[in-house]
């Protein structure tokens, strides 16, 4: 895999997510008529769980970052995490290094500013730590 190909997949993994997780507050049809959105419950932390997300420790790797942003994102679609849990559920998969770095995050931003954040701004702060834009550059030469 080139540098190039591993960063284009990432894009499209981010853009991906942007349309799956965008706000649904607009459930009309454009003609007036509502859809009917029965939802049944709440996905729960325990649900999240037994859909088997992977644990990420920050040390093997972009391949690795990109299976466990995959990964992620089809437990979200499977378990219909709800938007405001995304990043409370899978910050809690965070290991080692990863969680080090996730928990320096909360100390900087503050709890509450930290896990408000959405997915897609997660993505990015962790894509940007794990798969710097320096390192496609140095890959280069």
């Amino acid at each position: 895999m080139t540098p190039e190909s591993i960063q284009a997949m990432i894009d499209q993994a981010i853009q991906r997510n942007s349309f799956h997780t965008q706000d649904d507050a607009s459930q009309s049809s454009g003609g007036g008529l509502r859809r009917h959105v029965q939802h049944v419950r709440v996905c729960s932390h325990t649900d999240f769980m037994k859909c088997q997300p992977l644990n990420f420790k920050g040390t093997k790797g972009v391949v690795v970052l990109f299976q466990w942003l995959e990964k992620m994102e089809s437990v979200f679609y499977i378990s219909d995490c709800a938007i405001d849990n995304q990043v409370k559920f899978a910050t809690c998969t965070l290991l080692g290094a990863a969680l080090t770095w996730w928990n320096c995050h909360v100390r900087t931003l503050g709890h509450d500013a930290a896990y408000d954040m959405t997915w897609g701004t997660l993505k990015k702060k962790i894509t940007d730590k794990y798969y710097p834009k320096g390192e496609i550059k140095k890959l280069e030469i």
